[in-house]
């Protein structure tokens, strides 16, 4: 699988949700089913690259803390 250009794809639609719904770093890991880190969390809202599997790890968390299903493409728009 090639790498993507640029690794950077600026801040995420999952920050701002994160921010309306009151979700932290920390109850995505405490909801998470997977074994999902921080670091995880604060990539994926900075926008850095993650691999499909990060991604479905960190949206399943989301939408169990959440309480509620999101598409992913409301959380990542790359």
């Amino acid at each position: 699988m090639p790498l993507p250009e640029s690794r950077n794809h600026g801040p995420q639609p999952i920050g701002p949700l994160m921010e309306q719904l009151q979700l932290t770093a920390r109850l995505l890991v405490q909801a998470s089913p997977d074994q999902l880190t921080h670091k995880m969390v604060a990539r994926a809202v900075k926008g850095r690259w993650l691999t499909p599997h990060t991604r479905s790890l960190v949206h399943r968390a989301f939408c169990s803390a959440a309480g509620r299903e999101y598409p992913l493409s409301s959380l990542f728009n790359y």
